[in-house]
């Protein structure tokens, strides 16, 4: 599973993070009628709670980017989840941003599914441009004692 990049795979993925909620439940229920203590059913229950969070940390980024709610980055090279969160923001598809830049829906649909990795300045800021969009860059002599920044939150 990637970040949740259209509407299709948000839909698709509420519907899997629904699923996948019912299915630890049974898992739950089926340890605990095994017999398993409680803290064996959490031991065995780890991994399912895992990705079940991951799910929910990544509905929560779309939801936040549709609402214009764009994280600051905590380095350059992490600005393609912020084109993808401008885009999302704007309300537009792959196809509306291709149609504005003059390029394919496939070439948007394959730089996002790499998130953009290794874009150039240039290119990034024609894609603010074309989004209607705005970037603000701060260059400190300090450097951050710890990522302060997650780009996906759990919730």
């Amino acid at each position: 599973m990637g970040m949740i990049k259209t509407q299709r795979e948000y839909e698709q993925s509420r519907q899997t993070l629904e699923e996948w909620r019912a299915s630890g439940e049974r898992l739950r229920a089926s340890l605990q009628a095994a017999g398993l203590s409680d803290d064996h059913v959490e031991l065995a229950m780890a991994p399912h709670l895992t990705m079940q969070v991951q799910m929910e940390g990544e509905l929560a980024w779309y939801d936040r980017a549709r609402r214009g709610d764009i994280l600051p980055l905590p380095n350059l090279t992490s600005i393609g989840l912020s084109l993808i969160a401008l885009r999302l923001a704007r309300g537009l598809t792959q196809r509306q941003l291709a149609e504005r830049l003059g390029v394919n829906e496939a070439q948007v649909s394959k730089d996002e599914k790499n998130e953009y990795h290794g874009i150039s300045v240039e290119r990034a800021q024609r894609i603010i441009d074309a989004l209607e969009g705005s970037v603000t860059v701060a260059v400190s002599p300090e450097r951050p004692a710890a990522p302060e920044l997650d780009l996906v939150p759990a919730r």
